[in-house]
């Protein structure tokens, strides 16, 4: 089964202003830059401004007029085609690459990554095992020691397995 082309990105939250203007709620604060190309329900439009923060990001997307406009929005998902999203820095994935990859250790198959979630001290992965407990596995240097996105495969260091 082959992945969709399309990556959700946000939802519109609340009208910002006067302009158009939308709060993005569950934002991918990456992928949400000026010029970028949303699909917006059945719609594709382009992100004209943005402002706000990280945490709470402000659009502004073409053909969007009006408080109006961004009112009648709200709650419609955001995605982007995955190719268009922007490249990472080395040792750098997006959640969605990371999900479904085998995790191992030292001493053999540990489960399989469900997803990225973020720690109040960095990003973790939420991984399943066969057994049906959930581990947590801090993604820092020295709890991954290398992961393959291509293969498939994160290896990490046991050592660093906590159950949730």
């Amino acid at each position: 089964m082959s992945e969709p082309r399309e990556l959700a990105v946000g939802r519109v939250g609340r009208p910002h202003g006067l302009d158009g203007s939308f709060y993005v709620t569950r934002p991918l604060v990456r992928a949400l830059r000026p010029g970028a190309r949303l699909r917006v329900g059945e719609l594709e439009r382009t992100i004209e401004r943005r402002a706000g923060t990280d945490a709470r990001p402000i659009i502004r997307l073409s053909g969007v007029v009006g408080r109006e406009g961004a009112q009648a929005l709200r709650g419609v998902e955001l995605s982007i085609d995955r190719d268009s999203l922007p490249k990472l820095a080395e040792g750098e994935w997006w959640a969605h690459e990371l999900a479904g990859l085998r995790v191992t250790a030292a001493d053999g198959q540990i489960g399989t990554v469900r997803e990225m979630i973020e720690l109040p001290s960095c990003e973790a992965l939420l991984v399943d095992t066969p057994e049906g407990a959930e581990l947590i596995v801090p993604l820092v240097r020295d709890a991954v020691r290398r992961v393959d996105v291509q293969a498939g495969l994160v290896e990490v260091d046991a050592g660093f397995l906590s159950e949730e």
